[in-house]
Parts: structure tokens; sequence; C-alpha cells
């Protein structure tokens, strides 16, 4: 690359499980984009099963970790992660998806922004049928946790400071939820973020997504993220329905019987119960960041 003598300003860092028909293409494309700066390309092959480990072991100026077994998509930006000496990092798919020759657009947007984010709203985006009602809900669940509107929550392609992101290592998931983790932890931490629209485009090869572990993920991931990032917009809203409920049962039993039963003496108990752990938690989050 030409870099011996430079330091490293930017890595970048691309995860491939099974790429074999795109890896060559996609590295190409970086190495084009990038040629004229400080940067380091890193590939995480995630235990492919396919050619792309032979293929990656051809190419000369990259770094290269192997996983011997397939950890995640997740996973395998934080192995990107713990070696980056880039004080930016830059992430994007091996699949063919996302539009690499972007990547500049991204970068004239900082450094007054901590992250900047390939938003896939352009003129040609390419969005699978069964993705789009999970996408509604984690956006709209978003939207709560953090009290703005997020035009891409998890898009693969961005930039963003690798100090920042590295205090959130531990809220990182191996799977896909990665980025959504970072994006939602930035903005509820009041870091700059910006949206630049981009295309997103039919991927090459078979997709190692799983219907139904995905959805299971999914609705762990609506709750780790409310949980982690919101406690309180969580159990805020579950405690106040319970406590309606207990005072209704309440009154009828009264208007009943002359008193109120113990149900309804339990929901309105475990309403508060609720509400101070979800107050509890709040306040531990904000210690923890602060």
């Amino acid at each position: 690359m030409g870099l011996k003598k430079m330091k490293v300003k930017y890595s970048v860092i691309i995860p491939a499980y099974n790429e074999e028909k795109s890896i060559l293409q996609t590295i190409n494309t970086v190495k084009q984009v990038m040629k004229n700066l400080p940067y380091e390309l890193i590939i995480i092959n995630d235990a492919s099963k396919d050619r792309t480990g032979i293929l990656l072991r051809r190419i000369r100026g990259i770094k290269v970790i192997t996983h011997p077994v397939n950890k995640g998509y997740g996973a395998s930006l934080k192995s990107g992660l713990r070696v980056a000496q880039g004080e930016w990092v830059i992430i994007t798919d091996a699949d063919g998806t996302y539009p690499i020759k972007d990547i500049p657009r991204l970068l004239e947007y900082i450094p007054e922004n901590d992250m900047v984010v390939g938003a896939r709203i352009g003129r040609k985006v390419y969005v699978p049928p069964l993705r789009k009602p999970a996408k509604m809900i984690l956006s709209i669940v978003s939207r709560i946790v953090t009290g703005m509107r997020i035009p891409d929550l998890n898009s693969g392609l961005r930039v963003f400071r690798k100090e920042v992101a590295m205090k959130f290592w531990n809220f990182y998931p191996n799977g896909f939820s990665f980025t959504t983790t970072l994006t939602i932890a930035m903005l509820v931490n009041n870091y700059n973020v910006k949206y630049i629209p981009i295309n997103y485009y039919k991927r090459k090869g078979k997709s190692s997504i799983n219907p139904l572990k995905d959805f299971i993920g999914f609705n762990f991931l609506i709750f780790r993220v409310a949980l982690n990032f919101a406690p309180l917009k969580f159990f805020a809203p579950t405690s106040i329905t319970l406590l309606v409920i207990g005072i209704i049962k309440g009154a009828i039993d009264f208007l009943n019987t002359g008193k109120i039963g113990i149900f309804a003496a339990i929901l309105v108990l475990f309403s508060v119960q609720i509400f101070f752990f979800g107050l509890l938690a709040d306040l531990v989050n904000k210690r923890l960041y602060s």
C-alpha cells in the first residue's frame, strides 16, 4: 500500500463469510477509493466454508484475521476493532450491497461528527420483503429510546471514531445487531451522528441470514436496546399499565364486596416495584456513561 512511513488514520474493517463471489471486487474497490489516504485494510474471515480464505491468502497489502469457527457479524467487527490502528474506523460488507465508492462522501463530514452513516435511503435501495416489518418495528422502538427519528439504524457502511466506539465495548453483541447497538449508544450519549443517503443493492451470493434464528434474535434485540439505553422508558409504561389494571380491579372488587381484593393489591404493589426497578436501572446507566 506504500503506507509504511505514514501513520494509519483510517482502519477499514470488512467481515467476510462465504463471500468468494464478491470479496476480490470489494477489496479492489476499497484500495482504489482509499489509495491516497493513510489507511489499513482488515478482513475478518469468519470461518468461511467456500474459497474466501484461499482468495484472501493471495492478496498482498491487507491484514487477514481468520476465525476457527463462525462467530457472527458483530464478533468479526470486534476482532477487527481489537487490532485497528486508525483513529477512524470504516466498516462495510463484502457482499457487494454497499456502494464502497461513496466512502469519500462520508469522510467529508469528519471530524466534526463522531460517526457518519451511509443511510440506505438513496434512489436505488433493495430491501428484502421479509426484513421490512422487523426494520419498521425496530425503528419505532429506537425512536422511543432515543427521542429522535433515525434514517437508517443498522446500516453496515459507516465511519466512526474508534475511541468513542470502544467506550461501549461491553454492549456489543456477536450477531447482526452490532451496528444497531452502536447507533443507539452514540445517540443516547449525545455524540454527533450524520446520515448521508446512499444506494443499497442486492447481495452477490447466498445470504447467511436464518429467518427463525434472526426473528428470535430480533425480539431479544428490542428488549436489550430498551433495557440497556432507556430502561425507564421501557419499565414506566409497563408499570403504569399494571397500576391502571390494579386500580380498576380494586374498584370493581370494592363495589362488589366492599373491600379491595388481594389480586388488585398485588398488581398495584408489583407496578410500583417495576417502576422503581426501572428508575434504579436508569440511574445505573447514567453513572456508567458519565
